[in-house]
């Protein structure tokens, strides 16, 4: 029997529909209609390219699609390195990530799905996938490409007539914004955004030069795609040719890693690519060095070198760490982030991971509290509880480290080039030894992290591998200053054999928990069952998870509830007798009769005589939720029946459809 079942949704099998645009049916719908697919989600305007217009008439951009010229192609015979070359962009820190995708197949086909073509069938629309946050987004676009003076503005393949390269461009550009949001960046942050993977950099100085060419090796055998660069010392710098031809500030790909003989010595290599296509490294081992001729012609066709300018090029691994100063690498796993032997083969035994991905909001005045220096306020960041129950088995790490438990926490910040602007906030975690409740300002005083990411950076994400004992912790995430708005994305890698249970504090989401510990009195906290009541309550499309806007209404909600439990809480003691649940019913547009309440007390006071603040929030969020499944039926037997029908409280039938709704407040 074939296996029917759905991938999960965001996974690269079944990923989100950016801007609810699905590639197939709108590529069934041009091809019917004859009509060549024009995005209007992405426009072929100048809000697209998303920088200033040039007032000369003569730099004028035009959009146009391949067909234009002869023979255009979307891949031509197998893709490579030398299919990218940079345009009038300042994105080469995603064009070398780019590079380094295309020497590893499984990886690329999962960015640019097979079966493309700009021949039968051609409808003008591509789609292309791109790791988000925990999630592969399929974004599609028309193949309207912005050219000036008859070439393209932006990224192009070197043989001209190729036109994958410059679409993937275009999708990226779509996702972030416009192609001005691509304009400078970390090539890490291309490197996740094509795999779902880790990026992390090592100074070259760290190590070596054989040392790091070993480490380099191993990490391109592993799967990582790694590239590297030349520290510029100041802003103009930037861009600056060196009389060896290298360019500072500027990201290369490295593709391959070799050795070869001359006379009894043993020259280690390192192959880079300069995402422009052309202006190559001219010192010992380059192309045309004087040192290839001492060297075996079959060994020079293995490596396969090349005196063409297509911006590939050799380095000797000595030259390379006395050149370069950072590199950056991305492995899609946590198995290649730990230096050991490289093991016999691919297909050797690894330890498994299990992952946990939670995301949230820092808002001003709420959640954004800052770092460790701000301590009237840094209890107030967004707080993670991480359960580690069991230690790595032996046979995962050394033995001392065995007694403990491997995690690898990531913290990323979301969204930053959308704005228009891209301007990352310093940001950083740290991680304090406690079980399992909500941190105050107090504990925060008193006790110093177990654990940390280290220094407050500006980059988009920060990470650390750490060896923890099982117990319970908590994770703070914050930025450097207070009240600095912004979005995060949080994921922990575990082995297996850890028990990891990462939830965020007090609620089943990241998006309540994050503001809970500002917006409710410490005195009422809400427990774990309440909070995924109150995300089962709201429209999640599935995914478990609220939307910003989503997430700002819930919580004016839970502040008014509990503004209305303080003023009907009439004795003060903490909890509401049924009289006093009765008029707080009533208060937020609830009437019930006396048996109603009753019950509702009995049923939600969580063995208690009177009913808890979280009592009131749960009775509250299931009484709406049902009158609105019962608004929203259709059948008339079901509504002549009344709302008994439609609960989901068995023992509430009867009593229920007593219950009359009028419009809340909220």
């Amino acid at each position: 029997m074939a296996n029917d079942k759905v991938a999960p949704l965001g996974s690269s099998e079944n990923p989100i529909k950016f801007n609810d645009q699905d590639f197939q049916t709108l590529m069934e719908e041009c091809l019917k209609s004859g009509v060549l697919f024009s995005d209007p989600t992405f426009p072929a305007e100048q809000q697209s390219i998303g920088m200033p217009e040039d007032p000369d008439p003569k730099k004028a951009i035009k959009w146009q699609r391949p067909k234009v010229l002869r023979m255009p192609v979307f891949v031509e015979g197998m893709t490579g390195t030398t299919d990218i070359c940079q345009g009038q962009l300042g994105n080469c820190w995603l064009l070398a990530a780019l590079s380094c995708l295309t020497m590893h197949p499984k990886l690329f086909v999962k960015v640019v799905p097979p079966g493309q073509s700009l021949s039968k069938p051609y409808a003008g629309i591509f789609h292309f996938t791109f790791w988000q946050y925990g999630e592969w987004v399929e974004v599609v676009v028309d193949d309207r490409l912005p050219v000036r003076q008859g070439r393209l503005l932006f990224s192009y393949s070197h043989t001209r007539n190729e036109f994958w390269s410059a679409l993937v461009e275009k999708a990226y550009a779509k996702l972030m914004g416009s192609y001005g949001s691509l304009k400078g960046g970390n090539i890490s942050e291309g490197m996740e955004d094509f795999t779902g993977g880790i990026a992390y950099s090592i100074k070259v100085s760290s190590r070596t030069p054989r040392v790091l060419w070993r480490s380099l090796t191993r990490a391109l055998f592993r799967g990582s795609l790694l590239s590297c660069f030349i520290q510029a010392s100041n802003y103009l710098d930037i861009g600056k040719v060196t009389g060896n031809g290298l360019i500072k500030g500027h990201a290369y790909a490295i593709t391959d890693t070799d050795k070869v003989k001359k006379a009894t010595d043993e020259i280690l290599l390192l192959r880079l690519r300069n995402p422009w296509g052309f202006i190559e490294y001219r010192g010992p081992w380059s192309d045309k060095g004087k040192e290839w001729d001492d060297v075996d012609k079959a060994e020079k066709e293995r490596i396969e070198l090349k005196e063409t300018e297509d911006g590939e090029f050799w380095i000797s691994a000595e030259d390379f760490s006395s050149l370069f100063d950072v590199v950056e690498l991305c492995s899609v796993s946590p198995d290649t982030l730990v230096e050991g032997n490289t093991p016999a083969s691919p297909s050797s035994a690894a330890p498994q991971w299990t992952i946990s991905e939670h995301e949230g909001l820092w808002v001003p005045g709420s959640s954004a509290g800052g770092s460790r220096k701000f301590n009237q306020t840094f209890w107030k960041n967004p707080q993670f509880e991480l359960v580690l129950k069991e230690q790595d088995h032996p046979d995962d790490e050394d033995e001392d480290d065995a007694k403990q438990c491997t995690v690898l926490v990531e913290l990323l910040q979301k969204n930053r080039r959308q704005t228009g602007k891209l301007n990352f906030l310093y940001i950083a975690y740290h991680i304090y030894r406690l079980q399992g409740v909500c941190l105050s300002r107090n504990f925060f005083m008193t006790n110093r992290p177990v654990g940390r990411s280290g220094k407050y950076q500006a980059q988009r994400g920060v990470w650390r591998k750490l060896h923890l004992d099982p117990g319970y912790y908590t994770i703070v995430v914050s930025t450097y200053r207070p009240n600095k708005p912004g979005e995060f994305f949080v994921r922990i890698f575990s082995k297996t054999g850890n028990t990891l249970g990462l939830t965020p504090l007090l609620s089943f989401s990241s998006s309540i928990c994050v503001f809970l510990p500002s917006v409710l009195d410490k005195d009422y906290h809400l427990p774990l069952e309440t909070c995924r009541e109150l995300i089962f309550g709201e429209d999640t499309g599935g995914r478990s998870r609220l939307s910003r806007k989503q997430t700002e209404t819930l919580l004016s909600t839970l502040r008014n509830l509990q503004s209305i439990f303080f003023r009907f809480d009439t004795d003060s003691s903490g909890t509401m007798s049924p009289f006093e649940l009765s008029t707080a019913l009533e208060a937020v547009g609830m009437q019930c009769d006396g048996k109603v309440v009753q019950l509702l007390s009995e049923r939600f006071a969580s063995g208690e005589l009177h009913m808890p603040f979280h009592g009131f929030v749960s009775c509250f969020t299931r009484l709406r939720k049902l009158f609105a499944l019962y608004e929203s039926e259709t059948s008339q037997e079901v509504k002549d029946r009344g709302i008994n029908a439609v609960s989901i409280w068995s023992d509430m039938l009867y009593y229920v459809s007593k219950i009359t709704w009028t419009q809340a407040s909220f």
